[in-house]
C-alpha cells in the first residue's frame, strides 16, 4: 500500500526515541485518585499536548471540575473519513510498594529469561503505553507522509481510574468539536502473545459501597459480646446472602434480567480459540472456576455478569489483638453486567436486598461508585472486517474477535453522547498485571502496536 510501507520502516527507526518518549510519561506520577498527585496529572496533560502539538495536532487543555482532558485534531485528506481515538494518562495508585521490584516511576526495560523484553512501571499497559503505540503511528505516518491518511481527534482524559465522572458531561457539551464516524480505544487486550484481537463486548458495571452502624462506639467485645449486635456479623451474614453456594448464581431478585443465553456456536468458537480453565485460572495460581456452574472461566468472565467483594474492613485491624465489638463495617462490591442488564435497576435490588437484612437497631449507609451497561460491537460494523485484516497482516496470526470480563464505561459514553461506535484495538496481555505492583507492558506490544495501528489507520482510510 502506498505510504504504508514507508511508515511502518518509521516505526522501526524511531523505536528507540519512541522508547524514551513513552518513558518519559511513565515517569510523571499522575495518580488521579490521590490528592497529592493533582498537579501531576496537570503535569501528563501538559506533556502530552506538548507532544501533539510537535505533530502538527491542534491540541488543548480542557478544564473540568477534577482533572484536565486533553483534546488535539488534524484533519485528513478531503473526503477521508475522520476518526475520534481515546485514551486515560491516569494511573492507579501503586500500593503496596514493598512488592515492587523497582520504582513504579522509574520505568525499566528488562529482559526475561526468555529474552523477551518487558517495559515495567505503572502506568506502562494502563493506559499510556497503549497510548503511545498510536501516538507514535501518528508520527511515523506524518514524518514518512507529511499527513495522516484519515483525519483524528485525540481525547485523552485523567479520570478513568478515579470514576470518570466528567467525562460524559464533556463530551456531550463538546459533541460538535468531536464528530468523528468512528471511535478507537486501544485498552484493551489480544488474546495471547501472538494473536491480535478486537474486543467486542464489555461488561457494564455498578459499584457500591455499604456501612453498617451498629452502636454509637466501638464496644468491650467481653462487656457486650452476644447481646449487642455486631455489624461485621450483619455485613457477612448479608454478604454471604448475595450468592448462591449450591449453583453459583447471584441472588438478586431480578438480577438476569436482560441477560441473554450464550449460543452454542459461539460457545464452540470459544472453546476453539480460547484456554482451558486450568490455563486461564492456573496463570494466576488457581484451578477450578468459583462462579456460576455450568460456564467455563471464559465464558463466566465474557459474557456472564456477576458479583464480587472488592473489599471488607471493621473493628481492630493493627497489629496484635484488642478485643472490640466494632461500631461499624464496610464492604465494597462491585457486580459487572452483561446483555441488556440495567446498573441503576441493579443497584436498587442490592440495596433493598440489604435493607430488608439490616436488623431494627442497626443502620446502613450507601455510597455509590459509578455505573455503566454492557457494550457490543455490532458484527456487521464495515470497518471490523478492514481492523482485523489490518491486524492479521501485521502479526502474521488471523485476528479475532473476543469478549472482556472488564468494563470501559467510554464504549457507552461515546455512544450516547456522540453516536459513534468503537473499535476496541488494544495489545495488552493477561500478565500485564495492572492495577498491581510490577505492571509491564511487553516490547512487542509496543512496537508491533504502534505498526498495528499504522496499518489499521492506512485500511480505515480506503
Amino acid at each position: 500500500m502506498p505510504g504504508q510501507m514507508d511508515a511502518l520502516q518509521k516505526v522501526d527507526d524511531n523505536l528507540e526515541a519512541g522508547l524514551a518518549r513513552l518513558f518519559a510519561f511513565l515517569r510523571i506520577p499522575s495518580i488521579s485518585t490521590q490528592t497529592s498527585h493533582t498537579k501531576d496529572c496537570r503535569t501528563a496533560a501538559e506533556w502530552l499536548k506538548t507532544e501533539l502539538s510537535s505533530l502538527g495536532f491542534t491540541a488543548t487543555i480542557h478544564e473540568t471540575p477534577g482533572h484536565p482532558i486533553v483534546v488535539a485534531r488534524r484533519e485528513g485528506p478531503t473526503g477521508a473519513p475522520h476518526v475520534l481515538f481515546y485514551g486515560h494518562y491516569d494511573v492507579q495508585p501503586v500500593d503496596p510498594l514493598s512488592l515492587w521490584k523497582s520504582d513504579p516511576f522509574d520505568p525499566q526495560l528488562v529482559t526475561n529469561p526468555d529474552d523477551t523484553k518487558e517495559i515495567r512501571a505503572r502506568g506502562a499497559a494502563d493506559d499510556k503505553g497503549q497510548v503511545m503505540t498510536f501516538v507514535e503511528a501518528c508520527r511515523a505516518l506524518i514524518e514518512s507522509n507529511g499527513a495522516l491518511p484519515v483525519g483524528a481527534t485525540i481525547v485523552i482524559e485523567g479520570e478513568e481510574e478515579s470514576g470518570g465522572e466528567n467525562l460524559l458531561p464533556f463530551l456531550k457539551a463538546h459533541s460538535e468539536e468531536l464528530k468523528a464516524d468512528l471511535a478507537l480505544i486501544c485498552d484493551t487486550g489480544m488474546l495471547d502473545a501472538k494473536t491480535p484481537a478486537i474486543t467486542t463486548m464489555l461488561r457494564g458495571m455498578v459499584g457500591e459501597e455499604v456501612t453498617i452502624i451498629g452502636a454509637d462506639r466501638d464496644l468491650h467485645s467481653g462487656m457486650f459480646g452476644n447481646a449487642a449486635r455486631n455489624p461485621i456479623q450483619v455485613l457477612c451474614d448479608i454478604i454471604s446472602d448475595l450468592r448462591d453456594g449450591a449453583t453459583g448464581r447471584v441472588t438478586l431478585a431480578g438480577f438476569y434480567d436482560g441477560v441473554p443465553e450464550i449460543p452454542d456456536s459461539v460457545r464452540e468458537q470459544w472453546r476453539e480459540i480460547g484456554p482451558t480453565d486450568g490455563d486461564s485460572l492456573g496463570s494466576v495460581g488457581l484451578r477450578w472456576p468459583a462462579g456460576e456452574q455450568g460456564y467455563s472461566a471464559l465464558e463466566q468472565t465474557w459474557c456472564r455478569p456477576s458479583c464480587e467483594i472488592n473489599g471488607i474492613s471493621g473493628g481492630y485491624e493493627e497489629d496484635g489483638f484488642k478485643t472490640v465489638l466494632p461500631a461499624r463495617a464496610m464492604a465494597k462490591i462491585s457486580f459487572r453486567l452483561v446483555g441488556e442488564q440495567d446498573p441503576e435497576a441493579i443497584r436498587a435490588i442490592f440495596r433493598e436486598h440489604v435493607r430488608a437484612r439490616v436488623p431494627s437497631d442497626c443502620t446502613v449507609e450507601f455510597r455509590p461508585h459509578g455505573g455503566s451497561r454492557a457494550s457490543v460491537v455490532p458484527a456487521d460494523m464495515p470497518q471490523l472486517a478492514s481492523a482485523l485484516a489490518a491486524l492479521t497482516a501485521e502479526w502474521e496470526t488471523q485476528a479475532t474477535v473476543i469478549g472482556c470480563g472488564g468494563s470501559i464505561p467510554v464504549v457507552g459514553e461515546v455512544k450516547e453522547a456522540l453516536g459513534l461506535d468503537t473499535l476496541l484495538i488494544g495489545f495488552g496481555l493477561d500478565d500485564d498485571r495492572i492495577h498491581s505492583p510490577n505492571e509491564k507492558y511487553s516490547l512487542t506490544s509496543f512496537h508491533k502496536g504502534t505498526r498495528s495501528w499504522v496499518r489499521v489507520l492506512m485500511a480505515l482510510a480506503q
